[in-house]
């Protein structure tokens, strides 16, 4: 009895040191490296899962059932796929909302750039406008403004010159303004009388009968002899009929026939026969 007691005291410390000598080299030990799961190895677990497949449907036929356990790693690899497919499709749905805002952005920058070259087109219209009105404002005050003894170029020839090309040019306002400016500015000088003649054609183109008549009587004080004379004489008496002085317009029809009759072209003593008829002058 004593040799047994013995015994089992020198094995159970051996047995102790082997498995603490067993537990020590399973640490030491290296884990399993992880399986990698290339297409190539996926392909051959698919053929595998489905050859499993029909053998346990052979034998579920037969009337042998089969319980399978699914593999562990085929679960976490099922379960990553389905993690993956779902943020697929999350992708996908992003890119849409992406795409259909794009879209939008797109719509909204065309029509934000068609509005803005309408507003372009609507403010330059203004702009234009807006300068054809100040230049007619301008003009307007211009005419409008009280007329003194102005010279542009410093001498009457020049001034001269310059209402007459404002004459020409069908610019009525501005060419009636010259020639009223020349007339207050050089009264003395000798283009003055005819200046006169031209301001009374002006007023007349005006409408201004009036103001005509007192510009032709200026131009012919003194009755001058120049070319212009007796067409002046003439428009002077047809001003004073217009604006109901026919027994003025019979004088002046006289001083045409004493002075100016005998030079005038047939055309100029017809004008004034027609006035003579139509202020009812003996």
């Amino acid at each position: 009895m004593k040799k047994k007691t013995s015994l089992r005291y020198l094995i159970l410390p051996a047995l102790g040191v082997a498995l603490s000598a067993g537990a020590v080299v399973a640490q030491q030990m290296p884990p399993p490296p992880a399986i990698e799961w290339t297409p190539r190895r996926l392909d051959q677990l698919d053929r595998n899962v489905r050859r499993l497949e029909r053998a346990v449907t052979q034998r579920n036929a037969a009337g042998d059932p089969v319980l399978i356990q699914t593999d562990p790693e085929v679960v976490t690899l099922q379960a990553r796929v389905d993690g993956l497919d779902r943020r697929l499709r999350d992708i996908e749905a992003t890119m849409q909302r992406v795409n259909a805002d794009n879209e939008r952005l797109t719509f909204a920058l065309d029509e934000s750039q068609r509005d803005n070259e309408a507003m372009r087109g609507l403010l330059t219209n203004a702009d234009e406008r807006l300068t054809r009105l100040e230049a007619a404002l301008k003009a307007q005050a211009e005419l409008n403004a009280p007329i003194e003894p102005n010279s542009a170029s410093g001498n009457a020839e020049d001034d001269f010159a310059a209402a007459q090309r404002l004459t020409a040019s069908g610019d009525a306002a501005r060419a009636l303004r010259a020639w009223e400016t020349f007339v207050i500015t050089w009264p003395e000088e000798d283009q003055a009388a005819e200046a006169n003649y031209r301001l009374g054609d002006a007023r007349w183109q005006a409408e201004d009968a009036e103001g005509a008549v007192q510009a032709y009587a200026t131009s012919l004080r003194g009755w001058p002899d120049a070319r212009w004379a007796t067409d002046a004489v003439i428009k002077l008496a047809t001003a004073l009929e217009a604006s109901d002085r026919a027994p003025q317009a019979c004088q002046a029809l006289t001083e045409f026939g004493r002075r100016y009759a005998e030079d005038a072209t047939t055309a100029q003593r017809s004008r004034a026969g027609q006035v003579s008829d139509r202020a009812e002058c003996d």
